[in-house]
């Protein structure tokens, strides 16, 4: 016997008096219009790279926060029609990286942006930036989350040398007679190759008459530089005699489930991209914010 899919609803002239046929009937469960259908859902693995700080002055801004459930995570499972977004880079006037969110069926999923690099105290984020002028750098893991999203950053030296912005792999180095070196980022090969997030940016000092910090590789800038868009990384600090304010990069998000799931899988806008991995699976690469379905 075929089950029968109806959800009728009887209306007496009491209004109150409202009565649903939805039950059973003949030994079958009759469920309403729709149900059992609704928005298709998939477990994905991910990263989950925010936007790393940007830098006003000596401090380097710290990597944007990376989460990760590649490989042997916990998958996040989100629905068909779900947004996605991607975090901006920390702007050069020195400001925090933005969040990267994935709307999961359980709720919002997100990395913290990187904290911003200045010549005071650095700014707390999912790294922290670099403090300058002798002032200690940012704390990490602003979102408190285990495994941590990233690291502190680096105190300045008295002599307007920059601490190095925090990155998702180490914290930022404290400056001495150089700025102070980024910390590292992390590195995934969840698209079947290596790719490094969201790295620290270089602390920055005297230009003419002390050598700056290293960056922190994974997308952090060296001093005076911008951060790497897409790869989350921190902006590098500048050079006390050669001013020059400097962004952080955006961030990404990448998923991925295995063909026989995400067959129908598209991605919007079309600045964001669907490949097949050469395993067999669907990865959904996210540069700018936006929509996947499936």
């Amino acid at each position: 016997m075929r089950e029968i899919k109806n959800n009728l609803t009887i209306t007496g002239k009491n209004t109150k008096n409202i009565q649903s046929t939805k039950g059973k009937m003949f030994g079958y469960q009759v469920l309403g219009f729709g149900s059992g259908g609704g928005a298709k859902l998939i477990a994905f693995d991910f990263v989950i790279a925010a936007g790393g700080g940007g830098t006003q002055h000596v401090g380097g801004g710290a990597g944007g926060g990376f989460r990760t459930s590649f490989p042997g995570g916990t998958k996040l499972t989100i629905s068909s029609g779900a947004a996605i977004t991607v975090g901006a880079g920390g702007a050069n006037t020195g400001t925090n990286g933005g969040d990267s969110i994935m709307a999961g069926v359980d709720g919002n999923f997100t990395s913290s942006g990187g904290g911003f690099g200045k010549n005071t105290i650095g700014g707390p984020g999912g790294s922290g930036g670099g403090g300058g002028n002798g002032q200690p750098g940012g704390t990490g893991n602003a979102g408190g989350f285990s495994p941590s999203e990233g690291n502190g950053g680096g105190a300045g030296d008295p002599r307007t040398q920059g601490g190095g912005g925090g990155g998702a792999g180490g914290a930022g180095g404290n400056a001495g007679n150089n700025g102070g070196n980024g910390g590292s980022g992390t590195t995934t090969n969840i698209t079947g190759s290596g790719i490094g997030f969201c790295g620290g940016g270089a602390g920055g000092g005297h230009g003419g008459q002390f050598s700056n910090g290293s960056p922190g590789g994974s997308g952090g800038g060296a001093a005076n530089s911008a951060g790497t868009d897409g790869l989350g990384g921190g902006a590098g600090g500048d050079k006390q005699s050669f001013p020059g304010p400097s962004a952080g990069g955006s961030g990404r998000v990448i998923l991925r489930c295995p063909a026989a799931e995400g067959g129908a899988l598209s991605v919007a806008p079309g600045s964001n991209t669907v490949t097949d991995h050469p395993g067999g699976d669907k990865i959904a690469t996210f540069n700018v914010s936006g929509t996947i379905s499936f």
